[in-house]
Order: C-alpha cells, then sequence, then structure tokens
C-alpha cells in the first residue's frame, strides 16, 4: 500500500475539481519529454507530464507558464497536482505538471532532487515549455515562468533554479533546507545528528514500493538499489546500525539540498512551510529565508498551519479551485505572487512574514523576521523555571538512558499522528528517571511565542566526557522540548515537536535550537522545560551515559522565548 496520503506529499485538499480531466477554458495532453541528466549528462529519463493549455494562449497572445511536480511518492495525476493544474490554468496560465524521476509513470530513479538530475529534467521542461508557441517569453528560448509545489516538489524547484536563470518565480511548500538536518538533526553545533529512523524508514518504504509500481515504465528502477541510487541504500543501511550519518551519507544528503546552493537561487521566492511538520520543520524555512534574504533576494515567508504531520488545512486557509485561489488565504497568496512575478502586474504580494493563529483561525502578519522579542527564562536548581537571574536556586537534576537504546520518551508516530494512530491513544510521555524537568508557575495572562527558542545550558557526564574520545557513537545525545501544562496537569506538546542533540564536548557550555513554534499559552497553564534521554522516534544512545545537571545563581541556565506582544508574566 502506497504511504502517500499519510505522508502528505502536499494534500491542498480543500475544495478539488472534478477528477474529470476537460474544461470550459483549457484542454489537457499528456506528453513525454526526453531528458538527458546526470553529472555527465550519461543517462535518458523519460518524463511523463499533463500540459494545461488555456484557450486564451495562442501564438498571437502567449501566456506565462507555470511549472509543477508533486511531494515523495506522489504523481502528476495526484488530485492535488490536477487541482494545481486546473486553478491556475483557469487564470489563464498554460501548466505543466509532471512526475518526478522515480515516480509515477517517469523513468530512472529516485535521486533526492539532485540537481544533477532532478533539476537538470526540469530545465529541459523549461526548454519544452519554450517551444510550445504559447508561452510568453523573455527572450529566445527562455519563457516566462514560475514553479510551485510541495515537499519533494518544493526542492525540486531550488534544484532547477540553481542551475537555470530563466526561471522567474519560486513557490516552494513544506521542503527542506539541508537534508543532513532533516533527517539526522543536530540542533546543538556540528558533531553527526541523530538518526530520525521512523521518518527515513517510511520514505524508504514508500520509493522502493514506486519502484515496483513503477517498474512496467523503467525496469531498471530495481536494478541494485530498488529505486534509489546505490549510495541512498548504503547510507539508509548505515544510519539504520550507526543511528547516525557517516561523511558520505552526509554529504550526499548536503549535495541535494538548497542549502549548498543558496548562492545560486536568484528568483523571487515565496517560502511556504507547515507548523504541524516533524519532518522538515519551520527552522529550515528560517535558515532559507535568511540566507536568501541576506543576499537580497526577493523572498517572503509563510508559516501555515499544516505539514507532514497533519495535513489538513485549516477552514479558509486554502482552497484550489479557480475560484477558491481569489477566496482562501494561501490561495490569494499564491495567486499574487504569480501574478506579480510572471505577469507583471502591480499586485500586492503580502507582508514579508506571515504566521497562522489557530487560537484564532487567522494569520498575522509583519515586514521582519524574526518577528517576536525574546524573553528570559532562568532555570532553577530546584527544578522551576523563574523571571529572573536573583530567584534562582543551587540544586541540581540527574537522569540516565536505559541500556541498549531502549527507548523511554515518546513523542509521536511519524508520518501516521493524528491520521491512522489517534492523538488521545499517543500521549506524550517521559518515564521518571531518564529526564530533567523545569515548570513556571503558572501564567498570569496569556503568552504568544512565534520563532525559534533557544536554551542555554551546562551538563555534566563523567561516563560521555570518556566515551566521545571515541567518536559520534559515544558522545552524548539528548532530546529538548517545551510542554504546556493545563491548570488539571495535562501535558501537550506542540505539533508533537522536539530537540535531538548530540553534544560534541560535554564539558563546554550548550546552546540548543528548538522547534520553531507558533503558539498561545493560556493564562492559568504553565511552561515546562524537558531534557529527555531518548526518543522513540529517534535513535539514541546505546550505553548508559548519566547526566546531572547542576544549577546555581554561579551556574545559570537559560531558556530564550520569542515572544509577541506583551511578556510572559506568572502569578
Amino acid at each position: 500500500m502506497a504511504l502517500a496520503p499519510a505522508l502528505v506529499t502536499i494534500l491542498m485538499v480543500a475544495a478539488l475539481l472534478p477528477a474529470a480531466d476537460t474544461a470550459p477554458d483549457h484542454t489537457v495532453t499528456t506528453v513525454h519529454v526526453k531528458t538527458v541528466v546526470g553529472p555527465h549528462d550519461s543517462a535518458v529519463c523519460d518524463v511523463v507530464a499533463d500540459l494545461y493549455l488555456p484557450h486564451t494562449a495562442t501564438p498571437d497572445n502567449p501566456a506565462p507558464a507555470i511549472l509543477t511536480t508533486h511531494g515523495f511518492g506522489g504523481a502528476k495525476d495526484d488530485a492535488s497536482q490536477r487541482a494545481t493544474g486546473r486553478a491556475f490554468a483557469a487564470q489563464g496560465y498554460v501548466v505543466l505538471s509532471y512526475s518526478g524521476l522515480g515516480f509515477g509513470g517517469s523513468g530512472c530513479k529516485i535521486t533526492l532532487d539532485d540537481p544533477a538530475w532532478d533539476g537538470k529534467a526540469a530545465r529541459q521542461l523549461v526548454d519544452y515549455l519554450a517551444g510550445t508557441g504559447k508561452v510568453r517569453l523573455d527572450g529566445p528560448g527562455d519563457p516566462r515562468v514560475g514553479m510551485i509545489g510541495g515537499s519533494y516538489g518544493g526542492q525540486a524547484q531550488f534544484a532547477a533554479a540553481g542551475i537555470d536563470p530563466r526561471i522567474d518565480a519560486l513557490i516552494p511548500l513544506i521542503t527542506w533546507h539541508d537534508l543532513a538536518y532533516s533527517l539526522a538533526p543536530n540542533n546543538s553545533g556540528d558533531a553527526p545528528g541523530v538518526h530520525k529512523k521512523v521518518w527515513t524508514s517510511l520514505f524508504f518504504a514508500e520509493g522502493i514500493n514506486d519502484g515496483v509500481t513503477g517498474a512496467q515504465y523503467d525496469p531498471a528502477r530495481l536494478v541494485g538499489c530498488p529505486n534509489f541510487t546505490d549510495e541512498v541504500c548504503v547510507g539508509k543501511a548505515q544510519l539504520e546500525v550507526l543511528g547516525y550519518p557517516t561523511p558520505g551519507t552526509t554529504a550526499l544528503t548536503r549535495r541535494v539540498s538548497v542549502a549548498s546552493y543558496i548562492e545560486r537561487i536568484s528568483a523571487p521566492t515565496l517560502l511556504v512551510q507547515g507548523q504541524a511538520d516533524t519532518l522538515f520543520n519551520l527552522n529550515e524555512a528560517a535558515r532559507t529565508y535568511a540566507a536568501l534574504a541576506e543576499r537580497s533576494v526577493p523572498v517572503k515567508m509563510i508559516w501555515q498551519s499544516w505539514g507532514h504531520s497533519q495535513g489538513t488545512p485549516a477552514p479558509g486557509e486554502l482552497d484550489l479551485s479557480p475560484e477558491g485561489l481569489h477566496t482562501s488565504y494561501l490561495g490569494r497568496r499564491f495567486l499574487a505572487w504569480f501574478d506579480h512575478y510572471l505577469k507583471g502586474l502591480p499586485t500586492d504580494t503580502g507582508p514579508r512574514f506571515a504566521y497562522h493563529r489557530d487560537w484564532s483561525n487567522s494569520y498575522a502578519g509583519s515586514e521582519s523576521y524574526p518577528v517576536g522579542r525574546p524573553q528570559s527564562l532562568h532555570l532553577s536548581g530546584d527544578a522551576s523555571l523563574v523571571e529572573s537571574a536573583h530567584a534562582v536556586r543551587a540544586g541540581s537534576q540527574a537522569y540516565a538512558n536505559a541500556a541498549g537504546g531502549v527507548p523511554t520518551s515518546y513523542s509521536e508516530t511519524s508520518a501516521l499522528q493524528g491520521n491512522r494512530v489517534p492523538d488521545p491513544l499517543a500521549v506524550p510521555f517521559d518515564a521518571p528517571g531518564t529526564f530533567a524537568a523545569w515548570t513556571s508557575r503558572p501564567l498570569a495572562s496569556e503568552l504568544v511565542t512565534v520563532g525559534v527558542p533557544t536554551l542555554d545550558i551546562r551538563l555534566e557526564s563523567p561516563a560521555a566526557a570518556l566515551t566521545q574520545r571515541l567518536g559520534p557513537a559515544g558522545q552524548l545525545v539528548l532530546f529538548a522540548k517545551l510542554y504546556d501544562v493545563a491548570p488539571d496537569g495535562t501535558i501537550s506538546l506542540r505539533h508533537r515537536l522536539i530537540s535531538p542533540v548530540r553534544v560534541a564536548d560535554v564539558t563546554e557550555p550548550l546552546r540548543i535550537e528548538l522547534p520553531g513554534i507558533a503558539q498561545r499559552w493560556p493564562a492559568g497553564h504553565r511552561i515546562r522545560l524537558v531534557l529527555a534521554a531518548s526518543d522513540a522516534a529517534y535513535a539514541g544512545n546505546a550505553t548508559v551515559l548519566p547526566v546531572t545537571v547542576r544549577l546555581g545563581p554561579d551556574r545559570p541556565g537559560v531558556l530564550h522565548l520569542p515572544v509577541v506582544g506583551g511578556p510572559a508574566r506568572f502569578r
């Protein structure tokens, strides 16, 4: 069974058009494009695509074009891809929706959006659009073209735009900045990350499944590593055995990430990232945004409600019917971006930064990012979070992981949470003795945090100080997270987001970047910071490495919260 629905390639499910391939304002034609790809142009891959051609697009009245592809495990025939094609064709755009390499009816293997493969394939689809005679040209062979798509189809845009300056506008949704971070994150320092084992296993199974079902289009998909390049199979096997990436795996995942070639991206970019996303979190979009803004590339960023962990947009957030492009928030933003950069219309493309507020089902906007002001809460030795450094008391907490890498904390069932695993049956927990925690007093008024919190702390672990000399396998692994504690003691973990860390040197001060959030903390609730020894969704330490967190006025630990509006006040 395909995992694509659970993986939320990019759902865009609201008010989709009927499934028929005909419409009064455009035609749809399936085409095949032979592409020459690979580092040395050594492979020929057949790419299958659907061309949505508005009746208004003619040689005498050429139209701008949109190139779009799907998320991992998808195809051009997905409902979301069809909805995208129809919606923008109804607005006068020529749309070419294609199946990526290794998926659907297209040939070759999955290369993880490698610019030398997926980027080159997309560049030749731009050539195809230029040759239709019905797409507006900025010059010979240079069509006016933008790209849109989510997840795998988001990174494909960077892979293409990084080698093809003809692409005029991008709208990448819920995609990665650095796949090395996505699949094995380390939120403190440069040590190899912590294997995100459940997500990687689901994607690997989905890719193999697509190889089996798509072997009729290209039998070579199943030769060697099934439907992946051989180095992907090697990397996955090493992750399973070691729990962290080798330099070779890191090099592979960085090569296929915009982080490694961001200086080549110049197309105006509307970044859209999901708050409910434990695969590609908000931190990734924030890094891409910062890198593009630093180079003065036109860039704006939206933190939408939905992502890989919960794929249903909020009411009124996204509607991909032709009418919905004008009435839903994201639809209006998408259409305005393309109308401005492809049609040249004087449209308002919206605020530089916007985020969805689920507590009011509305969007807030700002002309700058970061938007929150930092507020510091101090970790006290009596297990409390306090407002003032003067209130910190001396004391310590100790915890240890279980032997053999047995997980003692649970945050989520990746990809399936809320879809196939009901939330009430899977409450996050931490086993006693395997975590340290600090809890604030109840909030006197509501608190809103928008941005990326950070934590400064020192740890003591004589065992890890010895084993870390052996390399990554001996380095301490931990998981930081923020719980919302209700007045009745019930805890909630915002979108089940946590921050894995592999500590390069446990004797040095540690700064941890927590997951980006847009969160309202109601009055009467408390904030709880937890450092856990393990998590069921990740690899962890196999040997027992006890940890002590010793705090006092002379040994501060500080949690920095990005606060919007008034600061945190406590009863």
